[in-house]
């Protein structure tokens, strides 16, 4: 018995295909729907999705299913049991604008996924304008762990006392096309805060630890450890990673001033420290720093008498806003001068990444837990890398005969630009 004659239709190879394919997808769509029934999910709208030509175009939605958003994909819990062994005071701290959501978020997720969704410190976000509840909502759909939110006030991110609004204008009119950032009021404001001003905010404050995180950087390595609990261990005091040579121009007379500072407070220093990592034989500033866009420190660096008085005297050297002093090498020049080389330690095992520079271990047991090529670390071609690994300590009466003795060819701000500078 074959198939019933319809006049004026004859069947072809085609239309029986097409048959079969929809008591085939027909066939499927009902097993999957009693599979669904037995189990409690929602299968038959994804099929619908995948089939949309035989099961009747677009998707429609099912009575008590919710959609769900890319973002909403981030809120999948992980229930990674916390890592055993003590925690320290710490926290991951970043000073960010609302309209680098995405970078943080990127940001956070690969520390996540790296570090903090087994050690699970807080993350303490600061902003010179009022987080809003897009940027609250997004960080907290990338991480369960805890997030405190402040905003800066006027006296941290504002003017150094020294400086007037008038005369800042004209020197980042003066260097705007002489450096990067060189007409950034902003970049200044930030360089200060991050030089002097960060460790005192009220959600920093009380913290013995810090470890400084940005928008749009990249964690390649798991880290199965604490690095805070290692350094405190140890005795370490300051942690990088990256460690370049900062543009000249933007730095021309911190050395001056740092040297004069050094002549005036020598008392604060100590006996032996690594300030030929930053100082050449000839006493000058060869221009290493450690980049501190990654840095982990023990607060007490930062909160000590000899840095409060090397900030507050840069600060009225008038050169964040009259130059462009970084909070990197300003970081950098003090924690060698304040410290041991024992003091100070090369993360070499966590690759990172910060637009421009990279760092990926070569090491074959530390590569071994990273996602990234040692070919392209700039670390292992920096001669300020290369410095720190071969320099040792120096006695304090050798640094002051090589700064004594060395010509000032870093000149003071004012004798630098005078012609520029505000009446």
């Amino acid at each position: 018995m074959g198939p019933p004659h319809i006049a004026g239709f004859k069947p072809t190879a085609r239309i029986y295909k097409m048959a079969i394919l929809v008591a085939a997808a027909v066939a499927v769509s009902l097993t999957m729907w009693m599979a669904s029934s037995l189990l409690g999910t929602e299968l038959a709208p994804s099929l619908g999705a995948k089939l949309p030509g035989v099961l009747g175009g677009a998707k429609q939605p099912v009575a008590g299913s919710t959609t769900t958003s890319i973002q909403d994909t981030a809120r999948v819990p992980y229930e990674d049991p916390a890592a055993p062994g003590e925690r320290v005071n710490g926290a991951m701290v970043a000073l960010v604008r609302n309209s680098e959501l995405d970078g943080l978020r990127k940001s956070i997720r690969m520390f996540e996924d790296r570090f903090n969704r087994r050690f699970k410190y807080p993350y303490v976000l600061l902003n010179d304008q009022n987080f809003t509840q897009e940027f609250r909502d997004g960080i907290a759909a990338i991480t369960k762990n805890e997030v405190r939110y402040g905003v800066l006030d006027n006296t941290q991110w504002g003017y150094s006392p020294s400086v007037t609004a008038e005369g800042t204008a004209e020197m980042l009119e003066l260097n705007k096309n002489r450096y990067m950032y060189g007409g950034s009021l902003s970049y200044r404001f930030m360089c200060r805060f991050q030089s002097g001003m960060f460790y005192r905010h009220p959600l920093v404050r009380d913290l013995d630890w810090y470890w400084r995180i940005e928008p749009d950087v990249e964690y390649y390595c798991d880290i199965d450890y604490d690095p805070f609990v290692y350094m405190r261990d140890n005795g370490i005091k300051y942690g990088f990673t990256i460690a370049p040579r900062e543009g000249r121009y933007t730095v021309e007379s911190l050395w001056y001033h740092t040297r004069e500072w050094i002549k005036k407070n020598s008392d604060l220093l100590p006996a032996r420290s690594l300030v030929n990592w930053v100082m050449g034989t000839d006493g000058h500033y060869n221009l290493c720093h450690f980049w501190s866009n990654f840095e982990i420190v023990d607060l007490s660096l930062y909160r000590s008498a000899a840095y409060e008085s090397y900030f507050r005297y840069l600060d009225d050297a008038k050169g964040f806003f009259y130059e462009r002093w970084g909070d990197a090498p300003v970081h950098s020049i003090a924690a060698s001068l304040l410290l041991a080389k024992g003091e100070i330690h090369w993360f070499e095992d966590i690759g990172y990444k910060h637009p421009g520079m990279m760092h990926c271990p070569r090491d074959a047991a530390m590569h071994s837990k990273c996602i990234c090529d040692p070919a392209k670390s700039y670390t292992y071609r920096s001669a300020c890398q290369t410095r720190f690994a071969k320099v040792n300590n120096m006695n304090k009466e050798r640094m002051l005969q090589l700064i004594n003795n060395s010509e000032a060819d870093y000149r003071s701000f004012n004798e630098t630009a005078s012609e520029f500078a505000p009446a």
